[in-house]
């Protein structure tokens, strides 16, 4: 890890928590539209999580591994083997089964395992990071 700059949990997290709240509420709009109300509790739904998890995979490719909080936060996600950008398979990887099938699988347990290794591990990777073969820069 001589190059790499790894970002850690605090940033990471309010990274996701911009993500969160931008996509949800320009997803919430939309809703809104086509439902004519607003509630806050459609976000737990499959809907909500199949279009955050596709931003979360098709923004950084078409971005250069930012998506807007990360952006704004000024990290990045990047490959872990050789610190250029991420792919598709990347990200199908780390959002798709590290982030969504893996969190299913051991009902949110492996959410806060990845917590913890990012919080305590040198290389701030989660098992998602691991799973995609990536990391988060600073």
């Amino acid at each position: 890890m001589n190059s790499k700059k790894p970002a850690g949990f605090g940033i990471r997290f309010l990274a996701s928590i911009i993500d969160f709240l931008i996509i949800s509420s320009i997803l919430g709009i939309v809703f809104y539209i086509i439902n004519g109300n607003y509630s806050i509790e459609w976000t737990n739904g499959l809907i909500f999580r199949f279009f955050y998890t596709l931003y979360l995979t098709v923004v950084p490719i078409l971005w250069g591994g930012y998506i807007i909080g990360k952006r704004i936060c000024k990290i990045k996600i990047k490959r872990f083997k050789d610190d250029e950008n991420v792919t598709i398979l990347n990200l199908v990887m780390r959002e798709v089964v590290g982030n969504y099938i893996v969190v299913l699988a051991t009902f949110g347990i492996s959410v806060l395992i990845s917590g913890l290794m990012v919080i305590f591990r040198k290389d701030k990777r989660g098992l998602h990071d691991f799973i995609g073969g990536t990391y988060v820069s600073k």
